[in-house]
């Protein structure tokens, strides 16, 4: 009788799981689940990026000139999928990915979902270093420029956001409690400074480069290449080596932070670490890829409803589910008005805004003061 019932739970479609699972209030087995799934989404997610365009090569072209079984791609076709688009989504996974990851790990630190590095100034302030870098690294940056070498706008975009970082969590912070609404004005306090100061450097920029600036208004991943790749991508791998660790840390952070620190938990440590980390993984994306908005809230949300708040399973999703969301959201700005390209900061804040709206919505009872 035991092995049928088991043989039955077995069978029970994955409907009847996610119920079950969200009654016994413990996910793992789902997110364990989602994981698997959003891992074969993002093979897929690459494989349909690299495939997708004027090219005619198909997904078995691809995948047998890339195993050596078969030369089955023209010269052209070959330029145009490994130095054209298999860089560009690459760029776009991590990018994604670090968005989502960082999105979730200010969400926890401040223990609310309304935290994104996009909302909250983050953004701005590692646009505003990565631009003081483009304007001021042939005059008073020249020597920080020269040393630095390609590293020199993933370091000055990961300055930027860690100032901002630091500021805003040290406005929205009093007596070891974080005020959302403070840290939602703070934010757009900062994130209009970093405007600011940003216009000016526009300001006295020349001609040369306000044609590269054009590349920060809307977010884009035109230009990646794996020179950007390499330059970006080992900050980026970095903090994904950093944050997960942070895991049962940010669990323990949700009771509080005094909860945390009796339950043995580094929290000025953790918040050290956090900090440092979504910074860096912020300003390495916003370096090469402009300001690309609403990745941060929208993922993490939608994967808290589904798989619930523990960060052992909520950060690895997060980057799976924002790297593939990326690359779709990628693929759809260069074809929907081909042959021109949508900035892809547009489709990411048409879908973005109304989320968040909802968002605030359902959450204008616990914001109320």
């Amino acid at each position: 009788m035991a092995v049928s019932e088991a043989m039955m739970e077995n069978r029970r479609p994955f409907s009847a799981l996610f119920q079950r699972s969200r009654q016994a209030g413990d996910r793992s087995e789902l997110a364990l689940l989602a994981i698997t799934l959003l891992v074969l989404a993002s093979v897929l997610a690459l494989l349909f990026s690299v495939t997708t365009g004027a090219s005619d090569a198909s997904i078995l072209d691809v995948l047998r000139d890339m195993t050596g079984s078969q030369t089955a791609l023209s010269t052209r076709d070959r330029i145009i999928i490994f130095d054209i688009r298999l860089p560009r989504a690459i760029l776009g996974f991590l990018i994604g990915a670090s968005l989502a990851v960082s999105g979730a790990v200010m969400q926890g630190l401040f223990r609310n979902p309304l935290a994104d590095p996009g909302l909250v100034g983050v953004s701005s302030g590692a646009s505003f270093g990565a631009v003081a870098m483009i304007v001021l690294g042939g005059t008073v940056a020249a020597p920080l420029y020269a040393a630095l070498g390609i590293y020199a706008l993933p370091v000055a975009a990961f300055a930027g956001g860690l100032i901002a970082t630091l500021l805003l969590y040290r406005i929205a912070t009093s007596n070891g409690r974080t005020s959302v609404a403070t840290m939602l004005l703070a934010g757009i306090a900062l994130g209009a400074l970093a405007l600011a100061l940003t216009g000016v450097l526009i300001y006295m920029a020349n001609d040369q480069q306000l044609r590269d600036l054009t590349f920060w208004s809307m977010g884009s991943l035109a230009g990646a290449t794996w020179v950007k790749i390499s330059a970006a991508g080992p900050i980026i791998l970095l903090s994904f080596v950093a944050l997960p660790l942070m895991a049962r840390g940010l669990n323990a952070i949700t009771l509080g932070e005094a909860a945390a620190f009796h339950m043995g938990v580094p929290v000025q440590r953790l918040k050290n670490i956090a900090i440092v980390g979504v910074a860096a993984a912020t300003g390495a994306s916003v370096a090469v890829s402009g300001g690309i908005g609403f990745v941060g809230i929208v993922v993490p949300h939608i994967l808290r409803m589904v798989i619930g708040p523990d960060h052992r399973f909520l950060l690895p999703a997060s980057a799976l589910l924002g790297g593939s969301l990326l690359i779709f959201a990628d693929v759809l700005a260069r074809t929907i008005v081909a042959p021109a390209e949508l900035p892809i900061g547009i489709i990411t804040a048409a879908v973005g805004g109304p989320f968040f709206l909802w968002i605030l919505l359902r959450q204008r009872s616990r914001l109320a003061l």
